[in-house]
């Protein structure tokens, strides 16, 4: 992708966020998902089938994806430079979530901010994997910033690191395995083997991205001078705690940049599941925190779309 096309996505992310009722790429590739899972999951076999029909599963979407976004961009090319580059920056932006990740925030925010707790738990549920039926004021605000945390990752770096390295077919493969992973990833008695590849091939997709992400929040935290040192401290030493290989890193920077802690008990489909802790608890957690971690997001977002278009440009 050229700098001119990167800008361009970045700024319609901004401007277009994800519209209701909109033709998304990523909501096809998860009906996708949910009508080849009622093909392709078959539940009471051994482990070794669901292992392999989940491997073959994720294989298809992931092609899927790349080819169709490939394919698309190169029939336009044919009819169109300008339909060439409407396609391009189109795909581009689709891979991105700053500024939905940015209104699903506020959304939370506002409830809490209203008092409304019923509705809060609601949209953090939109959000997070885990339940949050039974959360309180703190526990909601620790699930905001730690979502805010990974999909900083997920939702901004990510795409943007594929983006730059295999344009916009490989990001939209990058979101189908993203897809995927939260869909059909998790570690209970449906999913344990049938989502197993679809997990871990995520978890290699991000290795590269969220020790970026964590990177890239310690440089935003010390341009808005929040604690850029504890940031780097608390990422080097805690960002390896938590269950993911991944996830830790930018919620350990998030975590020392703000001078909270992270983690502890979560409850996922009714069972309760101990997190490591991660940072010190250096004051409590509060709407002002999470406020924080959001401009922290904005600021990383910014910075990172920056030195992806000055790389386009000199590299």
């Amino acid at each position: 992708m050229t700098a001119f096309e990167i800008s361009a996505a970045y700024v319609a992310d901004w401007i277009l966020g994800d519209p209701s009722g909109f033709p998304h790429p990523v909501r096809l590739i998860g009906r996708a998902i949910l009508f080849l899972e009622s093909r392709f999951l078959i539940r009471g076999t051994s482990p070794a089938p669901q292992r392999l029909l989940g491997g073959i599963l994720a294989l298809l979407v992931v092609l899927g994806a790349y080819t169709s976004t490939w394919a698309i961009i190169r029939m336009v090319e044919w009819i169109h430079p300008a339909l060439f580059f409407i396609a391009i920056v189109f795909f581009a932006y689709t891979t991105l979530a700053t500024r939905d990740l940015y209104d699903e925030a506020k959304r939370v925010i506002k409830a809490l901010e209203k008092g409304d707790l019923i509705r809060a738990r609601k949209e953090v549920g939109f959000l997070v994997g885990r339940d949050t039926d039974r959360l309180d004021n703190k526990e909601i605000c620790r699930a905001l910033i730690e979502t805010v945390a990974e999909n900083t990752s997920d939702g901004i770096i990510a795409p943007l690191f594929y983006l730059a390295i295999g344009g916009p077919p490989l990001a939209m493969a990058y979101k189908a395995l993203n897809t995927l992973d939260s869909m059909v990833g998790y570690k209970n008695e449906r999913y344990r083997y049938f989502g197993w590849a679809s997990a871990r091939a995520d978890d290699l997709a991000n290795l590269v991205p969220a020790r970026m992400t964590a990177l890239l929040l310690i440089l935003a935290s010390f341009v808005l001078r929040k604690n850029w040192m504890g940031a780097w401290k608390v990422a080097w030493k805690d960002g390896r705690k938590h269950l993911s290989p991944n996830s830790g890193y930018p919620e350990a920077a998030v975590a020392g940049a703000l001078g909270i802690q992270l983690g502890g008990e979560n409850s996922y489909f009714g069972i309760r599941l101990e997190k490591p802790f991660i940072g010190k608890p250096e004051k409590a957690i509060s709407l002002c925190e999470v406020k924080e971690s959001i401009h922290l997001m904005m600021a990383t977002s910014f910075i990172a779309v920056t030195l992806t278009i000055l790389l386009t440009l000199f590299v």
